[in-house]
């Protein structure tokens, strides 16, 4: 069944003004430098905040 009536381009452009993405917030962490998300542990250091770090080591196979 087709629709009844066209959307104009105008309509279905403003339906999907919200749809755009945004580029993800990065900021220095505070011990090595790196650039990381906030809140988040450093991939380089495993630096999360003051009293807590996360053990980051090579690969093991």
């Amino acid at each position: 069944m087709q629709p009844v009536h066209k959307k104009t381009k105008h309509r279905k452009r403003t339906r999907r003004s919200h749809h755009a993405l945004t580029p993800a917030h990065l900021v220095s962490c505070p011990q090595c430098g790196q650039a990381k998300r906030p809140h988040c542990a450093c991939q380089n250091c495993g630096h999360v905040n003051a009293h807590t770090r996360i053990k980051v080591g090579s690969e093991e196979s």
